[in-house]
């Protein structure tokens, strides 16, 4: 006879919905709180569960913060990012990339000030920072792709790039200039500079 514990639908569902009602509390918290006041108290008190219960859902401040982070990748339809890497065309998939970024930065008030918060919290900054290098990692392969040797011009404009697609460049543009516009300037710039770049 099997000794492991039975773990009902009832039970499942009701887990399901408490780690939802913590990250959308914390979502929220974000939205509106200075980073300084996020912590396991006030997103417990936010969602109305015990300090416990978020502990043993994200283990910690850290794992709640890259919880939230995957929930609003979600949310923001990120995940589309893989399958538009994928397309047979590397100038195409740079669009889709700028496209996908886009729309995400401007999709949840949250994350401005998540990428405030690197500025003011060092825990937060690392986890942003390591995830921002993967839309680097994407685009150094994006041009190796193109046929763009590894050059010190290829890595300045890899930098560019991941520059004008980050949170902080879109929020800038956004102030002053339609989403149209600002999604047309960064692709201008991006095809521009990738025109000025010899391939291997």
């Amino acid at each position: 006879m099997s000794n492991r514990p039975y773990l009902s639908p009832l039970r499942s569902a009701a887990a399901a919905e408490k780690r939802k009602a913590v990250l959308d509390a914390a979502t929220d918290l974000l939205r509106q709180k200075n980073i300084a006041q996020f912590s396991l108290d006030a997103v417990a008190k936010a969602a109305g569960v015990t300090r416990l219960t978020v502990y043993n859902q994200f283990g910690s401040r850290r794992g709640l913060f890259e919880a939230v982070l995957d929930e609003l990748a979600q949310r923001g339809r990120l995940l589309r990012l893989p399958a538009a890497l994928e397309a047979k065309d590397p100038a195409a998939a740079l669009d889709a990339l700028i496209e996908i970024f886009c729309d995400f930065w401007a999709g949840d008030s949250a994350l401005g000030r998540l990428h405030d918060a690197i500025a003011l919290d060092a825990e937060f900054g690392e986890v942003l920072q390591a995830r921002s290098e993967l839309r680097r990692q994407a685009l150094t392969a994006l041009l190796k792709r193109m046929g763009f040797k590894q050059t010190a011009a290829a890595r300045e404009a890899v930098d560019l790039i991941y520059t004008m697609t980050s949170c902080a460049f879109y929020r800038s543009m956004a102030a002053t200039q339609s989403d149209a516009a600002v999604r047309k300037v960064i692709k201008t710039v991006a095809a521009e500079t990738l025109h000025r770049l010899k391939p291997a």
